[in-house]
C-alpha cells in the first residue's frame, strides 16, 4: 500500500513511542485481537481508550506500529496526522510533560519537511554522484568518494530515532547549501580568537594553508589572536570577542554528521566544527563543549595502547588521528582536525550507515559490494565487518572500555590486494566512552584523566549497555532485521561471534538475558526534561526490549 511521507514518518514515530513506553503505551496497554490483526488498547484517564494497530516485530520491541493512526473509543473515530496523534498521546502524559510532546511534534514537522525536500532532490543528487564518481558504488574508492557514501546515507532513517532527518533552527536554504544529502560544497568562514582563550595553551602545528589573522585582513591581531575556521551557519551566532574575518577560505564538503566537513582538495582532512542546531532530540545540541575534544583524543591514545598489546588488530582496525584540536572557551569556537589514514586511495571506504542506502541505479550499496567483493554473498560481507568489530569491542570490554562506535563513525574498508578481498574497519569520533576504572587499572596499569565525569563507572553494567545498544543493535541487529531474506543467518552469525569472542560475563548479559537495554532517545532527547527522565546522558538513557539473540530453552545455535 502506498503511503505518504507523513504516514511513513508517523509509523516510525508510533513505533518509537511504543518502544520507549511514552505515556504508558507499552506497559499500560492490553492486546486486543480484531479481524484485521492485533491492536493495543490504552485506557484514557477521562474514560474510553486509544487503540494502536500493531504487528509483531522483535527488534528492540515486541511490536511495531502497523497503520499510521490511532482509534478512539468509544466513538471509533480515527486520529491521523502527526499533530493530532501526538496531541492525543500528550493528553495521557503528566501535565508537566505535555510541552515535550508539542516540542516533538514541531521536531517531526521539521523532519517531514526535510523528507519532502530529499524526495525532490534524491534523483538529481544520485545522478550527480554517478557522473562524478561512476555508476557503480562498489567502484567508489578513496576518501573523496567516501563523501558520496555519506550523501547516500543521509537519505536513510536512523535505526532508533524516528525524526532523525530534522535539524532544529535551520531553514530550507541553509540545508540545501550545507546538508550532506544535497552533496553541496561551500567556503569555510574564519574568526580571530584571543590566544589567551585557547585550549590547549600551546598552539599545536596546524595544517598547511591555515591562514593567519593578517592573511584574513586583520594584521593587527597577528600577535594576539589565532584564526579559527567557522561553519558558515555558525557565523552569525559567535560571541563578540570572536572577530569575524574575511574573505572565506577553503572549500568544504559536508560529511554525514553535517557539522564535520572534509576539505574538497584534501578529503582526508576533516574539520569538526560546532553548529547552532540540534539533531536526534532538542537537547542533543551540535555545539562543542569544553573538554569534549581532548577526551576524544585521550580515548584514541587509550585505544592505541590496547592495539600495542593486541597486535592482531594492527592494520585491521584503523583509526583516524584526532589529536589536533582547539577550543576557545565558547561552544561555537572549537575545531577538531581529523586526519584519516593514508594509503586508502584504492579502497572502498563506506560508513556502515550507507550500506542499506540506495545507489544511483536504485540498488542497495550492500548488494553492489557483495557482488564485487563476495560473489553476491551478503552474509559473507556482513561477517567480514561483524567478526573484527565483535572481536575489537569485546577485547575492549575485557580491558574495561566500551565505545559509542555506531553506524556513522565506523566505515568498512574493502580492497583486493593480490586479487583477494580484504576487509578492515576505520573508526573515528572517540568521545563518549564508558570505562570501568578499576579494571582498566588492573589491565593497563593506569587510568587517564577525562573532563567528563560520566566516563567512569565502577561496574560492567554501563559498559554492557553501551556494547549492546551500539555494537549489537545498531551495527548488527539493525542489518539483520532490515534484510529479512538473510535474517536468521545473520542473527546466527551474531550469536556465534559473541559466543566465541566475548567473556562469560558479557555473553550472559547479551545472549542469555531475557531482555536487553534499548535506547530511549526520544524520551531523553525531547519528550522529558532531564529532571523528569533522570538521564545524565541523553544518548545513554535506556528502556528494555526483547532479546532477539536469546535461543529458546533447550535450543542449540
Amino acid at each position: 500500500m502506498t503511503t505518504t511521507a507523513e504516514e511513513q514518518l508517523l509509523l516510525r514515530v508510533l513505533s518509537a513511542l511504543l518502544r520507549e513506553d511514552a505515556a504508558g503505551l507499552r506497559t499500560r496497554s492490553a492486546p486486543l485481537r480484531r479481524p484485521d490483526g492485533l491492536w493495543l488498547r490504552l485506557p484514557r484517564p477521562t474514560g474510553g481508550a486509544l487503540l494502536l494497530p500493531v504487528a509483531e516485530d522483535g527488534f528492540q520491541c515486541e511490536y511495531a506500529a502497523r497503520l499510521p493512526f490511532l482509534e478512539r473509543e468509544p466513538d471509533g473515530a480515527l486520529i491521523a496526522g502527526l499533530d493530532r496523534v501526538l496531541g492525543a498521546l500528550a493528553e495521557l502524559a503528566a501535565p508537566e510533560d505535555r510541552d515535550g510532546y508539542a516540542d516533538f511534534a514541531a521536531e517531526c514537522r521539521r523532519a517531514l519537511a526535510c523528507m519532502r525536500m530529499q524526495d525532490e532532490a534524491a534523483g538529481p543528487v544520485r545522478d550527480r554522484l554517478a557522473h562524478t564518481y561512476g555508476d557503480d558504488p562498489a567502484d567508489w574508492t578513496g576518501h573523496a568518494a567516501s563523501l558520496a557514501f555519506d550523501t547516500l546515507a543521509a537519505y536513510q532513517d536512523h535505526p532508533v530515532y524516528p525524526a532523525s532527518r530534522g535539524r532544529a533552527g535551520l531553514g530550507e536554504a541553509e540545508l540545501r547549501g550545507h546538508a550532506p544529502e544535497f552533496h553541496p560544497s561551500f567556503e569555510l568562514r574564519w574568526a580571530a580568537v584571543p590566544l589567551a582563550d585557547l585550549t590547549p595553551r600551546t598552539v599545536p602545528a596546524l595544517p598547511s594553508r591555515w591562514p593567519t589573522p593578517g592573511a584574513l585582513g586583520l594584521p593587527e591581531l597577528d600577535a594576539s589572536h589565532l584564526a579559527l575556521p567557522v561553519h558558515p551557519l555558525a557565523l552569525g551566532h559567535l560571541p563578540e570577542r570572536a572577530v569575524r574575518a574575511g574573505p572565506a577560505r577553503l572549500t568544504a564538503v559536508p560529511t554525514l554528521s553535517m557539522r564535520t566537513v572534509a576539505l574538497a582538495d584534501d578529503p582526508s582532512l576533516h574539520l569538526k566544527l560546532p553548529l547552532p542546531t540540534a539533531t536526534l532530540g532538542l537537547r542533543n545540541r551540535r555545539t562543542i563543549k569544553a573538554g569534549v575534544l581532548e577526551d576524544g583524543a585521550t580515548t584514541q591514545r587509550l585505544l592505541q595502547s590496547v592495539i600495542d598489546r593486541e597486535p592482531r588488530f594492527a592494520g585491521r582496525i584503523l583509526h583516524a588521528d584526532e589529536q589536533l584540536h582547539l577550543h576557545a572557551g565558547h561552544e561555537l569556537l572549537a575545531v577538531l582536525c581529523r586526519r584519516l589514514p593514508p594509503g586508502l586511495d584504492d579502497a572502498v571506504i563506506v560508513p556502515l550507515a550507507a550500506l542499506l542506502a540506495e545507489g544511483p541505479d536504485g540498488r542497495r550499496v550492500l548488494d553492489r559490494l557483495a557482488e564485487r567483493f563476495y560473489g553476491g554473498d551478503v552474509p559473507a560481507l556482513f561477517d567480514d565487518w561483524l567478526t573484527p568489530l565483535i572481536d575489537w569491542q569485546t577485547t575492549l570490554f575485557a580491558y574495561g572500555i566500551a565505545l559509542e562506535s555506531h553506524q556513522q563513525n565506523i566505515s568498512l574498508v574493502l580492497d583486493r590486494p593480490a586479487g583477494r578481498t580484504r576487509a578492515r574497519l576505520l573508526l573515528k569520533d572517540n568521545d563518549g566512552p564508558r570505562i570501568n576504572a578499576r579494571r582498566l587499572k588492573d589491565t593497563l596499569g593506569q587510568v587517564p584523566d577525562y573532563a567528563d565525569p560520566r566516563t567512569f563507572t565502577d561496574s560492567d553494567g554501563p559498559l554492557a549497555d553501551l556494547f549492546t545498544t551500539i555494537t549489537v543493535h545498531l551495527c548488527a541487529g539493525a542489518f539483520a532485521f532490515a534484510l529479512p531474506e538473510h535474517r536468521e543467518r545473520l542473527l546466527a552469525l551474531v550469536r556465534d561471534r559473541i559466543g566465541v569472542l566475548a567473556g562469560a560475563g558479557l555473553r550472559a548479559r547479551v545472549l542469555e538475558a531475557e531482555r536487553l537495554p534499548v535506547k530511549a532517545m526520544v524520551t531523553a532527547g525531547t519528550l522529558l526534561t532531564k529532571e523528569r527522565s533522570g538521564a545524565s546522558d541523553i544518548n545513554k538513557h535506556y528502556t528494555t526490549g526483547p532479546n532477539y539473540l536469546r535461543l529458546p530453552q533447550g535450543a542449540r545455535a
